[in-house]
């Protein structure tokens, strides 16, 4: 039934991008300047021209990020006395240093239908993929590429160029105050200090307007205890940059833009981002991703929007049951409400409905570990696929050695809640060849699609490198319909 490809696409060292390089003591920083200083001007054009001429070619718009980076440390020169642009741009490159951010590993990919299907030849579809790329430190982030599948189900990829840019959070993005202070309930933050502070905003306001509502509110210092002034506001402000924008140039390919963490909650990775595009109520079309954040410690499901993948929202999910990894929102409402997939024991399938993307409070359990394969851990490999069957899942088992499979389970269209089918063995095990990579014995996908009567299954290879792989739908469904649970 599943016809591997062939094609691979694997971990690309030489695509790399500019990141802060930070010292670890402010003593070195400012002997590093004091060096840097006591250089001749002949001395710095020397030095800067060999840099420049040494990453010109790696990165686009070298002088403006260096510059950029100048900017962010000028405040520990113990002089305001004027420098050339050749001295700056060394100063910013001394603390600046290049990242490869798929070195290690590129898998756990979802695939969906391209925002332009211009110019696309009759009976083929134009698609985005994303991927997890993983680098130095092991720190994940979201990476694209654009891909091509046919009238006969062949997959084309197009290669990235080998320029990346990571976007910084918009300063002026903006914040609805009910959905913020919602937020702050959720999360036990608004108190009577909190709600002093929101009083002071419009419906409307922006990161820059929020610490100033900060700062008066602790300069006013209206409430007894300081200690928990001082909590809530850090939670204030972690709330209000957990929730961001990142907008990339128009004229950047698609990719060249990567999505890297940008938030203590992200610090340790933005981790299997499961993309699905989404009918809104008007007709018009969205693309949500799912993603896990993580900070070294603490799992936290975030939610990413985007219409263009050029502008991209970044917000919390929250509610009780926003808890662990694995959530998957359905592609469209079901009876007026969104649902989402969820795991929060990391061993069942759940399934959520909220009238709140981002709010959910109650789930209930859709399908725990049945066969041998799954024994350890159930979970999806992206959001449902709709077809006139019912809703088609792909999951992901854990068996014997931890090893992972893919299997497949049909949803009822109105009611996702009942089971019409499951399949008794793995749709997709890895094959010898497969089985060899960063972690062994894994296929894993985050999110596939159908396109002329085939189901487009992107995976990863034991979490280093991804693949395609085709499967028939009227054969799968069928073989689904032919197995429905015992209950059923």
């Amino acid at each position: 039934m599943v016809k591997r490809t062939g094609l691979v696409l694997r971990p690309d060292s030489s695509r790399v991008f500019f990141r802060p390089f930070a010292l670890p003591h402010r003593e070195r920083v400012i002997r590093t300047l004091a060096r840097i200083m006591a250089l001749s001007e002949q001395q710095v054009i020397e030095e800067s021209e060999r840099m420049l001429q040494s990453f010109a070619e790696r990165h686009i718009k070298v002088r403006e990020y260096l510059l950029r980076r100048f900017e962010e440390i000028r405040d520990e020169l113990i002089s305001d006395q004027p420098l050339s642009e050749r001295r700056r741009l060394l100063v910013g490159a001394y603390f600046t240093l290049e990242y490869s951010l798929e070195a290690a590993a590129l898998f756990n990919p979802s695939l969906v239908p391209h925002p332009d299907q211009s110019g696309v030849a009759e009976g083929h579809l134009r698609l985005v993929l994303s991927l997890r790329a993983t680098g130095e430190g092991h720190l994940s982030s979201i990476v694209f590429r654009t891909a091509e599948v046919d009238h006969d189900g062949i997959i084309s990829v197009n290669p990235p160029t080998r320029f990346v840019t990571a976007a910084s959070p918009n300063p002026n993005a903006s914040y609805e105050k009910r959905l913020f202070e919602r937020k702050l309930a959720e999360l036990g933050l608004f108190d009577d200090f909190a709600a002093s502070l929101m009083a002071d905003l419009d419906s409307t306001f922006t990161v820059a307007q929020l610490e100033r509502s900060l700062e008066r509110g602790l300069r006013r210092g209206r409430f007894s205890n300081r200690d928990q002034q001082q909590n809530t506001a850090r939670g204030i402000l972690a709330l209000a940059q957990a929730n961001y924008e990142v907008s990339f140039d128009a004229d950047t390919r698609l990719s060249e833009r990567v999505i890297f963490p940008n938030t203590q909650a992200e610090s340790r990775g933005i981790e299997d981002a499961r993309f699905v595009m989404f009918r809104e109520d008007d007709g018009s079309t969205s693309y949500y991703a799912t993603y896990s954040a993580y900070d070294g410690h603490i799992v936290l499901p975030q939610i990413i929007h985007t219409r263009d993948f050029l502008n991209f929202r970044v917000s919390t999910l929250n509610g009780p049951e926003v808890r662990n990894k694995g959530m998957a929102l359905f592609p469209r409402k079901i009876n007026g409400h969104f649902a989402m997939l969820s795991r929060q024991d990391g061993e069942n399938i759940f399934l959520m409905y909220s009238d709140m993307l981002h709010f959910w409070h109650e789930k209930r359990t859709l399908l725990r570990p049945t066969e041998s394969w799954e024994f350890v851990q159930l979970g999806n490999c992206g959001s449902p696929i709709e077809t006139e069957e019912g809703w088609l899942l792909l999951t992901h088992g854990v068996g014997p050695m931890r090893r992972y499979v893919i299997g497949a389970v049909l949803l009822d269209r109105e009611d996702p809640a009942r089971v019409i089918g499951r399949l008794r063995e793995p749709l997709l095990t890895p094959t010898e060849t497969e089985r060899e990579g960063y972690v062994p014995n894994v296929v894993y996908s985050c999110g596939s699609l159908l396109h002329a009567g085939n189901l487009i299954i992107p995976y990863a290879m034991s979490d280093q490198c991804t693949s395609f792989a085709t499967v028939p739908i009227a054969e799968l469904l069928n073989e689904l319909k032919r197995n429905p649970p015992p209950s059923a």
